[in-house]
């Protein structure tokens, strides 16, 4: 195990809970520990924002303001027709006016329903295409985060706000935004029709609003938390079944089932809690502002039966008015419960924004040249690091690898071999010293050129859920179905392939589960043969395999090195005799440097490592 994971753990046992949180994130001594902070509640700034998305589509958004401003017209023209059909149809007895009346509601009826249903689906289409671009922009900022990013999250918990909240988002604006405007539009328009009818009884219905606006406020209020809440433990849950799922071959083996079992239990919990206020919160909107207007009815209802006696006004009137203040008060309603309803939205999209500020620590400075036809003279000049502040991993390194250089990297777990190669690929920026490559500091160069330059073999070799001969071409897009196949006979994978049920055309499962510890590796090796760096980093390549699968492994590792700079980690010292130069690390620091030869006749650091691997035999 190399001394990154270790410097992952020791953080995270620094921290209780073993989830990382997410919103704005405050850095304390520990730089890279992430600590909950309660997001600062801009509403206006999220929903601006969200606003930049929905503005690509003005045209659709244009459309359907014209397709709610004709339906909310048509629904507030039945309340009229209804007072003209009571007042000059029904109790004059006009059979005929009332039948004209009654066709032209029907037509008013069916000509709503039909811009409501158009409205509908533009709307659906404006709010699917501009969560897709909040999504792409999402991902593609994931794709320029650094690893440090990555290290302290749950991959579950990236995942939840990728697809939850951008999907909570998505339904919100699909049928939200047309009911909002609709609402606002029947709202303001019931207000004046009632005033022309009667503003007495208008003002009735006004006296009823700031009850309306108090329970509007308070409610929003707690189910914005609520929901706020609900998404966290959701993130959280999916982070925890993420990592189970993955790690399964390590709980069974370990035996903590039970423990998951318990681990889950408590996330599923907290999630039931927050659920459940979240519902209850978005629930009692309804029933009070139902009690609002049903009393708002009951006053209509009494002081306008008052009126018609008195002789001031009709029946006619009266109905229209109750139809008016149904038109006005609905609307209302729908108003709050969309409120707390878009709570959901804004907490997702504060989360989805969340990552979107972050700034990645490892970045191309503005002035970066590009990096051409790499030869592989690779410095470490006086080099410093450390993942956290105050907890150095690398001390004043320097060493010198020439074109075609192996030079192998040896020294116990947690020494800072692994994070050498790190710096190198510049996954993290170095905290003093310099790191060149033929004459170039690595920081002034193009990120995408260095990492072309660079080819890496893990030990933990990474396969997608794709065929053999992708999995082999991701090392280089473009090429060929022959190179491909090439490439995989040079890494001794060919024989292993073509016996597979459909050759290089086989899909693998996710990471390549279907594939022995040796074949992944055979692959590993192909996709690095075909991206044919002039750079190479093998990272304990063969520490997991047989000596027989080994020796395949190694065979096809020297045709990879040939004439390419190397740098190999290991365990196995039997696997690095042959490197131009070995570097003995211990605490961070070079302690010893040389060829085997050299390092053996010293009887050193590297000789006592030796000798423990082949009791005492040091022979070269």
């Amino acid at each position: 195990m190399s001394e990154r994971p270790q410097q992952a753990s020791e953080r995270q046992e620094q921290v209780p809970d073993r989830m990382r949180f997410f919103g704005h994130r405050h850095r304390g001594p520990g730089h890279g520990i992430a600590v909950e902070v309660e997001p600062v509640e801009d509403v206006l700034g999220v929903l601006r924002r969200i606003w930049g998305y929905l503005a690509h589509y003005r045209a659709r958004l244009v459309g359907v303001a014209l397709l709610v401003a004709a339906s909310t017209a048509l629904s507030l023209l039945t309340p009229w027709l209804t007072g003209v059909a009571i007042d000059q149809g029904i109790i004059p007895g006009d059979m005929g006016l009332l039948a004209r009346v009654a066709g032209i509601m029907l037509a008013a009826y069916v000509l709503a329903a039909v811009f409501n249903w158009l409205q509908t689906v533009v709307m659906i289409h404006v709010a699917q295409r501009s969560v897709r671009d909040l999504r792409r922009d999402l991902f593609d900022k994931l794709q320029t985060l650094s690893l440090r990013f990555f290290d302290l999250r749950p991959h579950g918990e990236l995942m939840s706000r990728l697809t939850n909240d951008t999907d909570t988002l998505s339904a919100v604006l699909g049928n939200s935004v047309t009911r909002l405007m609709s609402s606002t539009l029947s709202v303001t328009g019931s207000l004046v029709a009632m005033f022309l009818l009667s503003w007495k009884l208008a003002l009735v219905v006004l006296a009823t609003l700031p009850l309306t606006f108090a329970i509007t406020r308070f409610v929003a209020r707690a189910a914005r938390r609520s929901y706020r809440d609900r998404q966290r433990d959701l993130g959280r849950l999916n982070g925890l079944i993420e990592e189970t799922v993955s790690g399964q071959r390590v709980v069974i083996v370990c035996r903590r089932q039970g423990a998951v079992i318990e681990e889950f239990d408590q996330a599923n919990a907290a999630l039931r809690t927050s659920g459940t206020l979240a519902g209850i919160y978005g629930g009692v909107m309804g029933p009070s502002m139902g009690l609002v207007r049903n009393a708002t009815f009951a006053l209509i209802a009494g002081i306008g039966g008052w009126m018609v006696l008195r002789g001031w006004t009709s029946i006619g009137v009266i109905a229209a008015f109750i139809n008016y203040a149904r038109n006005f008060s609905r609307p209302l309603h729908e108003i709050a419960m969309l409120y707390a309803t878009v709570q959901s939205a804004i907490a997702g999209a504060e989360r989805v924004f969340a990552i979107m500020d972050e700034v990645p620590e490892v970045q191309d400075a503005p002035d970066a040249v590009p990096l051409t036809e790499v030869h592989g003279h690779v410095v470490f000049d006086d080099v410093s690091f450390g993942y956290d502040e105050g907890v150095p991993v690398l001390r004043h390194v320097d060493f010198e690898a020439s074109p075609g250089q192996t030079i192998a990297l040896v020294g116990p777990t947690g020494a800072g071999k692994t994070t050498i190669v790190n710096l190198l690929t510049r996954f993290y920026d170095i905290d003093s010293g310099r790191i060149s490559i033929d004459g170039h500091d690595i920081t002034t160069v193009r990120g995408d050129d260095l990492r072309r330059a660079l080819g890496i073999v893990l030990q933990d070799t990474f396969l997608f859920a794709d065929t053999v001969r992708e999995n082999i071409r991701y090392g280089r897009l473009d090429a060929t179905d022959e190179e491909v196949e090439q490439a995989a006979k040079l890494a001794n994978a060919d024989s292993f392939i073509t016996r597979l049920p459909q050759g290089y055309d086989t899909p693998l499962s996710e990471a390549g589960g279907t594939l022995s510890e040796g074949q992944r590796q055979l692959l590993a090796i192909a996709r690095a043969i075909l991206a044919d760096p002039a750079i190479l980093i093998l990272d304990e390549a063969t520490s997991s395999v047989d000596s027989r699968t080994e020796a395949h492994i190694q065979q096809a590792m020297h045709r990879l090195m040939e004439g390419r700079t190397s740098f190999v980690i290991a365990h196995r010292l039997s696997t690095i005799r042959r490197a131009d130069c070995i570097l003995v690390i211990q605490d961070g620091q070079i302690i010893e440097r040389g060829t085997h030869e050299e390092l053996l006749a010293a009887r050193g650091a590297y000789h006592a490592l030796y000798t423990s691997q082949f009791g005492g035999e040091v022979a070269a």
